[in-house]
């Protein structure tokens, strides 16, 4: 079993460094007994970095995904990297930070788009979707002609006047006796979840959510939006992109 470092906390977020102890090496993989990388999953792309080991080795980590209870840590291959562990052993993992940051302020600017987009138009999110240094929120309906002018203003008051942002846990059963009535998001949380990680923005959103996320609003910086595309059925996609892609952001 592999646990999930990042999930208890907010600045968890933030651990850019890690050491970790192996417990399995699957073909191509290390499975370890604690994680800071995030495994792909909820709309968001995996953390890639790399795992170094005393004596110098360092393994490419390009990939991230959740197996059962475990992590598996997906590495590029070459000539030393199948002995270059050993189940037992320490290794410190290291994350690509600007990759990792690039998805918090999306994934954190998501939530905000989705919650504004259902507060002026009733309309919720049926999914959503991160890459590279942009992302998309895919509507259950058509998005009405100038409805994203008033979102966008709300957005830049949010980067401008920052939000707080903090994460919590929910017992299941408060969370299914008050599930945030008018939760912008269709998702629906799936029965094995408990407790429930909720992640709150200040006076904008409550949403269960699995994901990485910035301190504050003002973190998120400016975007740049997208066309509108039209979906089948009559669904849209709204769509933005970090108009800065990294931004250097202390530890502390």
């Amino acid at each position: 079993m592999t646990e999930l470092a990042y999930l208890p906390d907010l600045p968890s977020a933030y651990i850019r460094t890690f050491r970790a102890r192996v417990t399995a090496l699957p073909p191509g993989a290390v499975v370890l007994d604690r994680t800071y990388f995030y495994p792909t999953g909820g709309g968001q792309p995996s953390d890639r970095g790399v795992l170094r080991v005393d004596g110098g080795t360092t393994l490419e980590v390009v990939d991230v995904v959740k197996s059962g209870p475990g992590v598996f840590h997906r590495f590029r291959s070459g000539p030393t990297a199948p002995q270059a562990l050993q189940v037992g052993e320490e290794v410190e993992g290291s994350i690509d930070w600007d990759r990792r940051h690039r998805h918090m302020r999306l994934h954190t600017a998501q939530h905000f788009v989705s919650a504004r987009i259902f507060a002026r138009t009733g309309l919720r999110t049926r999914r959503a979707n991160l890459a590279g240094a942009g992302a998309t929120v895919d509507l259950e309906g058509p998005l009405p002609s100038g409805a994203l002018e008033p979102v966008a203003e709300d957005l830049r008051q949010a980067v401008a006047v920052p939000r707080a942002v903090t994460v919590r846990a929910v017992p299941r059963a408060e969370w299914d006796a008050n599930p945030a009535a008018g939760r912008s998001g269709l998702v629906p949380l799936p029965t094995q979840v408990d407790p429930v990680r909720v992640v709150e923005i200040d006076a904008s959103d409550v949403c269960p959510c699995g994901g990485t996320h910035v301190r504050s609003t003002a973190e998120i910086g400016e975007v740049r939006w997208l066309p509108i595309v039209p979906l089948s059925g009559g669904a849209s996609r709204v769509a933005f992109t970090l108009v800065v892609a990294d931004l250097s952001i202390p530890l502390e």
